[in-house]
């Protein structure tokens, strides 16, 4: 086992790392305050290895942003003797489960990068990063998205779940279509809190430069995403199952930006040799379904969402005058003026409009945090028009209708190289 130059560890976990020695699987659990879950989820963790890695020595790696609530005591205090088949006491090799805590309060950024060291030191050659929040975690997960990496040789394994319709809307109106155009991929999922990696894959990430660039680690499961597709690695996606919805406040959604679109434009620039030389875009093999879209009654004010559009465009016009164009912000002001009934924000306006900012913020035509800000209220309206025009949609309508905006993506590249390019 090796020792690598990572400081930021500490010399308590250093030592766990050393009684651990190298491993096969590796097991990810970034946590901060995660009690009400954790010990189900351990558990789930340990039985699916018990179950599809008997003879591999695996290892539970906890990194804890400051747990106040004893999740790390609950994460090493799983005994994985309670699963262990009384038939067969000695299937599994060893199974480890060690803890740190990286911070006083929580970090995406510096929990993935620990982590990675981890996983690194230890030799893994299969790991996976597996959310607490996800409280109806399955057993089937964890074997899902490790599998394809230690047999099958790939070394990105992205989730698909089943999610309804008006769910993940960041990801199927923005984030999909966009890294799918660019990056000529069809990742559904680029930015979710669970995956799979190859050790390789890790080790290259984790030598990057993006550590230390000031943005606190937001995204940084994005980044890691977009760095296997910039560096040709083998990428599929395995589809997981249905998603528990975490119910969440409008005012949630300048984060959910700042982590999702703010990461996403913060790499364009790097990444221009890649993306700008790419056209279409191309499927990668998946694992089950690639989605599956849910059809039960969910209530959705689009009245507020509306409002918060108008009165956005109103309130950032002149924000907005430093970031679009001319004629996308006239078209703008134009459908802001609407009534509910005839409001309205077609996926060829939308996608200008995300192309510009993306422009814009390469550009830093203002601060780039306003930039990403600014996008909030016109996202608000184009949800508005994705959910009046899938009200009554079956799954296969609504697979149609997302089909059509990466298309519009897709088809319209060219005037984001034609923005990009420009000086103004």
């Amino acid at each position: 086992m090796k020792l690598a130059e990572e400081s930021f560890l500490t010399d308590d976990f250093l030592r766990q790392l050393i009684n651990v020695g190298e491993v096969d699987i590796l097991v990810g659990l970034p946590t901060h305050n995660d009690a009400k879950t954790i010990g189900s989820i351990v558990h789930t963790i340990q039985r699916d290895i018990l179950r599809c890695f008997p003879r591999e020595r695996a290892v539970i790696i906890n990194a804890d942003g400051g747990s106040r609530d004893g999740t790390p005591e609950l994460v090493t205090g799983v005994s994985i003797d309670d699963l262990r088949p009384a038939s067969n006491p000695y299937a599994l090799r060893t199974l480890h489960s060690i803890s740190t805590r990286y911070a006083a309060s929580p970090s995406s950024g510096v929990a993935l990068r620990t982590i990675l060291a981890a996983a690194e030191l230890l030799r893994a050659k299969a790991c996976v990063v597996m959310s607490p929040e996800s409280a109806n975690i399955e057993s089937e997960w964890l074997s899902k998205l490790l599998r394809p990496i230690y047999r099958d040789g790939f070394d990105l394994v992205t989730p698909t779940y089943g999610r309804h319709k008006f769910e993940g809307l960041l990801i199927t109106n923005l984030l999909y279509p966009m890294v799918r155009a660019l990056y000529g991929v069809r990742i559904r999922e680029a930015y979710s809190p669970e995956f799979g990696f190859s050790g390789r894959l890790g080790s290259q990430f984790l030598g990057q430069n993006v550590w230390n660039d000031g943005a606190d680690g937001a995204g940084v499961e994005l980044r890691f995403t977009l760095a296997a597709i910039t560096g040709g690695y083998r990428i599929c996606q395995s589809f997981l199952g249905e998603k528990d919805h975490i119910e969440r406040r409008g005012a949630d959604l300048v984060p959910a930006l700042r982590q999702t679109v703010g990461a996403l434009f913060s790499v364009l620039e790097a990444d221009f040799p890649v993306w700008s030389s790419v056209a279409g875009s191309q499927p990668v093999p998946t694992t089950g379904a690639d989605q599956k879209v849910l059809l039960e009654p969910v209530r959705v004010n689009r009245k507020r969402l509306r409002e918060m559009f108008s009165t956005g465009v109103a309130e950032l016009d002149s924000v907005f005058q430093s970031i679009l164009s001319p004629s996308t912000l006239a078209e703008l002001r134009r459908i802001a003026r609407l009534e509910e009934a005839e409001f309205r924000y077609p996926a060829e306006l939308w996608v200008r409009t995300v192309y510009e900012f993306a422009a814009a913020y390469r550009k830093s035509v203002i601060s780039r945090d306003h930039i990403i800000q600014a996008l909030a209220p016109l996202f608000r309206g184009r949800v508005f028009t994705f959910v009046t025009e899938n009200r009554s949609a079956s799954a296969d309508d609504v697979e149609n209708n997302i089909e059509g905006l990466c298309l519009e993506f897709e088809q319209l590249k060219p005037y984001l190289l034609q923005m990009w390019k420009s000086r103004k």
